[in-house]
């Protein structure tokens, strides 16, 4: 009779070392890797969103500063050829009707131009096909810019007949003696062809979906991609609001239609409209994803290489994996010198070997990217001291003469006391970009810290530098910036190898120079002395 025998328990199977080696291999390249990516991820979102945030508000800046200009032009305009109707009582209307037509042809500001008298009356008209001459005025507007008796800008508003959207500016008519006489009145029609619609009437949506869009003061929408969103009331949105109390600046906002936005915007003075260029915070999400898809593509090619190195060298060699799992747990905690790769006895070892440098050359070259960030001053978009002091190291280490120049904003301690630490930024962001725009290509510019900045000019002699540095001067004497006051800047200039050779030496000499130039009165530039001659024997 048979008889089943009983099975005695399991064998528990054995892990190999092959397996072994290659799943902590795998899973410190896992951990390591997603360490790098998160670090990586977080600090390059931040960089991008605040890049982002500083080129909108600096396009929004700049927007309304060109809008600012244009109606302080339009304004003189209307001043001028009031000026020029003061005697129009003598004049008849076909010279008065050429004078409104040589306004309106020679500057293409308005869409009509009326001369209304004391009494209401439409006096003269350009072009004539408006047809109110003759007509009592009706408009709130006409109305209360007459009996104001000074420059005038009103809102924008729809009118009643042509339904057209339109801002009505006008000048008071005083003649010789002091006695007024009407008004000279400017109507632009927003939406069609002159010389505002022209520059801000025409903007779409870019290729990476950023576009601006101007409000009223009274947050009433004037120019949009969106045609129809003309006239739209958007006073609920956060950054038309702070633009309704004169405000500018720059920060993340989300639209009527729930999409969030990197906002830069700036309030124009002239007239209280406020400028928002935007950009869908979807743009940094898809930038950041093709950054992260870049570190994976040049680290995978590597970390495949190792893990094949891994299973062929892990049956006969153990220690060359222990080094190289250790050098791969370090990647991402600290800067790894890579030493010369000794050929091992083992051809196996050897590939491998070459495989965990390859990828980690690979890993340090996208750290490095992000070191390279870390070198840029946050507030000006300057190179950074960090920065400074490597290139002056390299320069002095490869014996390349140059020139040195330290720049200090005159009086900023009263800049900042009398109009507040924002304000003091705008200055230092002001001096930063007049530097920036005076200086030669090969020039470069950090800054040092609080109100100092150094550029370095490579194989520039002390005169030439000092040519450089009064350009520099100059371009900021004649600078309109933040403050009313003039925003000037004390300058000390010394030369490799002429005036010291180390970097001390080099800065302490400028800094001597700087402070001489200071205490002759401020706003002006100094050469360091030459170094004394070393005694003969």
């Amino acid at each position: 009779m048979l008889t089943l025998r009983k099975a005695g328990p399991c064998q528990r199977k054995k892990l190999s070392l092959t397996s072994l080696l290659t799943g902590l291999v795998t899973l410190v390249v896992l951990l390591t890797s997603t360490i790098m990516l998160v670090g990586s991820y977080d600090s390059k979102r931040q960089s991008l969103m605040e890049t982002t945030l500083h080129l909108n508000f600096t396009n929004a800046d700049r927007m309304s500063r060109t809008m600012d200009s244009l109606f302080q032009s339009i304004g003189g305009s209307l001043a001028y050829n009031a000026r020029m109707l003061s005697n129009m009582d003598a004049m008849n209307p076909e010279q008065v009707d050429h004078q409104l037509e040589l306004m309106r042809n020679s500057s293409n500001y308005f869409n009509s131009i009326v001369v209304i008298g004391t009494d209401g009356v439409v006096r003269n008209v350009e072009p004539a096909t408006v047809g109110t001459a003759g007509k009592h005025i009706s408009s709130p507007s006409s109305k209360e810019a007459l009996a104001l008796k000074q420059p005038y800008i009103s809102a924008p508003y729809m009118t009643a007949t042509t339904k057209r959207l339109i801002v009505f500016l006008s000048q008071p008519i005083f003649s010789s003696n002091g006695t007024y006489l009407g008004i000279l009145g400017g109507t632009i029609y927003l939406q069609e062809n002159n010389v505002l619609s022209r520059i801000f009437g025409n903007n779409s949506v870019d290729d990476l979906g950023s576009y601006y869009y101007i409000v009223d003061s009274d947050g009433h929408l004037l120019y949009h991609p969106d045609k129809q969103l003309s006239g739209m009331d958007i006073s609920s949105n956060k950054v038309v609001q702070k633009l309704m109390k004169g405000k500018s600046g720059e920060q993340e906002v989300r639209n009527l239609h729930g999409i969030d936005l990197l906002a830069g915007y700036s309030s124009v003075p002239a007239n209280g409209w406020g400028i928002v260029v935007v950009s869908p915070l979807s743009l940094i999400h898809r930038q950041l994803v093709g950054h992260i898809e870049t570190i994976v593509a040049y680290s995978l090619v590597p970390f495949i290489a190792l893990l094949i190195g891994v299973i062929l060298v892990a049956r006969r060699l153990v220690r060359p994996f222990a080094y190289l799992a250790d050098l791969v747990s370090k990647m991402g905690k600290e800067k790894i010198v890579i030493p010369e790769a000794k050929p091992h006895w083992s051809r196996e070892a050897d590939l491998l070997t070459k495989a965990v440098f390859l990828a980690v050359v690979d890993i340090q070259k996208q750290k490095d990217q992000l070191t390279q960030e870390a070198a840029t001053d946050a507030l000006t978009g300057l190179k950074n001291r960090r920065s400074l002091e490597y290139t002056l190291s390299q320069w002095i280490d490869s014996g390349t003469p140059f020139s040195l120049i330290v720049l200090d904003v005159d009086r900023f301690k009263f800049v900042n006391d009398t109009y507040g630490h924002v304000t003091g930024d705008e200055v230092l962001k002001h001096v930063a970009g007049v530097i920036v725009s005076s200086l030669r290509p090969d020039d470069v510019c950090h800054r040092f810290g609080g109100e100092e900045f150094v550029i370095l000019l490579a194989r520039t002699r002390p005169q030439e530098a000092f040519k450089v540095a009064e350009r520099v001067r100059r371009a900021l004497e004649q600078s309109k910036g933040p403050i009313p006051s003039q925003v000037t800047v004390s300058q000390g200039i010394a030369h490799y190898p002429q005036h010291a050779s180390d970097q001390e030496g080099l800065l302490e000499k400028a800094d001597q120079a700087l402070y001489l130039a200071k205490s002759n009165g401020r706003n002006r530039t100094m050469i360091a002395e030459d170094k004394p001659a070393a005694p003969s024997a």
